[in-house]
């Protein structure tokens, strides 16, 4: 009989990834979100029940298909999702055996989560992704119905752990990523000595089409993407 713990929900794998961490990765999209982003490209996560039901082991089996390749490019394995932290238990296990096998773990999270429910799976993340929708409360919520203050809590804790932390940032001109906005998030990297980096991601559409089909009313519609150009002065705003 299969312990509960010992198996996750997974929505997908992409191998050799070079975005999401450094070298080659391996990502996988875990199954499940509790944040209803108006800009999310994945919304097919968003349902816990959906998804494909993967072991640890046959997880670690995918994963060392590419093993060499993670290893001479200095890459490693990059969780996503989804929120990835609502499947702790199972991702513990995971990164359990991914240490045995020495290879870096990097996790994608929105850190809107109670960090003590997750505090004995991230002790082996190795690279937090973390996600900075909004530096303002009530646009965060709108954007996210979540609350900006727990992801900063989650941000202090982390800090605490001597992790290395990545920034990022959606730019949706007109709604994030405001001259202001970006100082705020560029204080955040002042504040906290384990962020090393900020990215400054562009808004785009790519993920419309899966919200018609799911019936979801795709409310950035008429939304614009940012120019090349708004994007390089925002990355020198926080540099």
């Amino acid at each position: 009989m299969i312990i509960l713990e010992t198996v996750g929900r997974i929505h997908s794998f992409e191998t050799c990834g070079t975005v999401d961490g450094p070298g080659i990765r391996v990502v996988i999209f875990m199954q499940g979100c509790y944040l209803r982003c108006k800009y999310c490209h994945n919304p097919d996560t968003w349902n816990m029940n959906n998804g494909n039901i993967y072991t640890v082991e046959e997880t670690l089996s995918e994963i060392l298909k590419y093993e060499v390749f993670m290893k001479k490019s200095g890459g490693g394995v990059t969780i996503s999702g989804g929120e990835p932290l609502l499947q702790a238990k199972f991702l513990e296990k995971l990164f359990i055996e991914l240490k045995k096998k020495n290879i870096n773990i990097a996790i994608d999270t929105s850190g809107n989560i109670d960090y003590n429910r997750v505090k004995d799976t991230i002790q082996y993340v190795d690279l937090f992704l973390l996600d900075i929708k909004s530096m303002y409360s009530e646009n965060h919520f709108e954007l996210t119905k979540a609350k900006l203050e727990l992801t900063l809590k989650f941000l202090e804790n982390i800090d605490k752990l001597n992790k290395v932390i990545w920034l990022r940032h959606v730019f949706i001109p007109g709604i994030t990523g405001s001259e202001d906005e970006l100082i705020r998030i560029k204080n955040l990297k002042k504040n906290y000595k384990s962020i090393t980096k900020i990215e400054i991601l562009p808004f785009h559409k790519i993920g419309e089409y899966k919200w018609e089909e799911m019936g979801y009313e795709y409310t950035l519609k008429e939304q614009r993407e940012p120019t090349a150009k708004e994007i390089k002065i925002a990355n020198e705003i926080i540099k």
